[in-house]
């Protein structure tokens, strides 16, 4: 976290969120493009790490996708400012468009660069691309999105999503599975309203930031460290609240933005859609629980010497954050009185 702090690095986060904006309040596709560039080239300097080469693999494989993404985008956008009034010239246009956008963001079938990637960044980069850079694709596949491609890539995520991370033993990768499975149900409620999609993502970014900090506080990155850590017995407690609030269980506030998808959702008559979203979210908690009952269930041997000193302050937020999770549904129920 303390990279962060210098001088550059702050300068280039900066311009990151500034692209976005730049993005979102373009009213031509030219501006979308050039704020997808600039958002490019300044999430690059962030990632590269020159002592990790893990890092400098992961910005590089990112730089390449997210070139040929956006080399699509704008011939797709040129295409259309020629052949404008081609109906179905649109349609295909439009396919383009949305996967170009998909791309960028990492859904699937794009997906193929988005485990690969997660797994050379640190957690706070991680948290970065997992929430921030899906918004500029989000907004910009809103503006034009072909209905019956998109219902298609929501099932296809919803799938993939939850299969992919059941054999995976690194934490990093899992919540790349996680990120693509729940890409599913941010698209969905896309389809439902902007503010829907606003509160889910909130809600998610809220929940992916809990798990970041308590990964990069306890510097974990693979599923056999929980077994192996002598953990304080509270983190382990915070740590299953924020996987079931991630899984979508109802107590927790996770599960209150999907309740309101699948209302929608059942109300359009979206049936099929809907017990897929459901059955694949049902796949992504049984490995949430199958790392949470490992990390409870495993006997260590106690060694005196094995302490985690944590500084009280990032502890306390911890708590504070995980105790949100929990009263999340009686909070949500506020909201309707």
């Amino acid at each position: 976290m303390l990279h962060l702090f210098n001088s550059s690095k702050m300068f280039f986060f900066f311009i990151m969120i500034f692209s976005t904006l730049i993005s979102i309040s373009s009213n031509s596709w030219l501006g979308c493009w050039i704020g997808l560039e600039i958002n490019l080239l300044s999430f690059i300097p962030l990632i590269s790490n020159s002592n990790n080469l893990m890092a400098t693999e992961a910005s590089l494989k990112y730089f390449l996708t997210q070139s040929i993404a956006s080399i699509n985008f704008l011939f797709s956008i040129l295409l259309k400012m020629m052949l404008l009034k081609n109906f179905e010239m649109n349609y295909f246009l439009s396919i383009m468009i949305n996967s170009s956008m998909l791309m960028k963001m990492g859904a699937s079938p794009f997906h193929f660069w988005f485990p690969n990637i997660v797994e050379g960044l640190s957690w706070f980069n991680n948290f970065i691309l997992m929430t921030w850079q899906k918004i500029t694709p989000m907004i910009i596949l809103s503006y034009y999105f072909n209905k019956n491609f998109i219902l298609m890539i929501i099932m296809f995520n919803a799938i993939i999503g939850s299969l992919g991370g059941l054999n995976q033993t690194s934490l990093r990768k899992i919540m790349a599975f996680s990120s693509i499975n729940n890409l599913s149900w941010l698209l969905s409620s896309m389809m439902i309203s902007e503010n829907l999609w606003l509160f889910y993502l909130i809600t998610y970014s809220f929940m992916i930031s809990i798990m970041c900090f308590i990964f990069f506080m306890l510097n974990m990155f693979y599923i056999n460290q929980l077994f192996i850590n002598n953990m304080n017995s509270l983190i382990k407690i915070n740590l299953m609240i924020n996987f079931f609030s991630l899984g979508g269980l109802p107590p927790f506030i996770g599960f209150f933005p999907k309740w309101i998808i699948i209302n929608f959702l059942i109300m359009n008559q979206m049936y099929l859609m809907t017990f897929t979203l459901i059955m694949m979210s049902l796949i992504l908690l049984f490995f949430y629980i199958r790392i949470i009952y490992s990390a409870f269930m495993f006997n260590y041997s106690k060694m005196k010497w094995f302490k985690i000193y944590i500084k009280n302050n990032k502890f306390s937020l911890i708590n504070i954050l995980s105790f949100f999770s929990l009263l999340g549904m009686i909070l949500s129920t506020f909201f309707f009185l």
